[in-house]
């Protein structure tokens, strides 16, 4: 990178050639322009399981699919504030997923 010996600005390249990003001073000859970067070790990226992530109480009913008697459970607002939640089961042995609305 060189700077302007009037002010002291950078010198930028453009598509004309080089000058003085303030004063627009031209220099005579090549511009000399080096960029680095330091690169230190790579970051490892945590992976996350979202199955594991999940954790839900376990109830005690029956899936329709495979007939086991054991299921996750969850509640979602699926309809307007005033009606009640929305309870979703899903099946601990096939993952087959239902919802039941009270």
């Amino acid at each position: 990178m060189e700077f302007c010996p009037k002010c002291g600005s950078v010198i930028m390249l453009g598509v004309k050639g080089a000058a003085c990003a303030n004063c627009n001073y031209k220099p005579k000859g090549k511009v000399k322009i080096e960029s680095s970067e330091k690169i230190e070790s790579a970051v490892r990226v945590a992976v996350i399981d979202e199955k594991k992530i999940n954790t839900y109480p376990v109830v005690e009913i029956k899936c329709k699919k495979c007939k086991n008697d054991k299921a996750y459970f969850w509640t979602l607002q699926t309809r307007s504030s005033d009606e009640s939640e929305t309870k979703f089961y899903r099946c601990v042995k096939c993952e087959n997923t239902w919802r039941v609305y009270r």
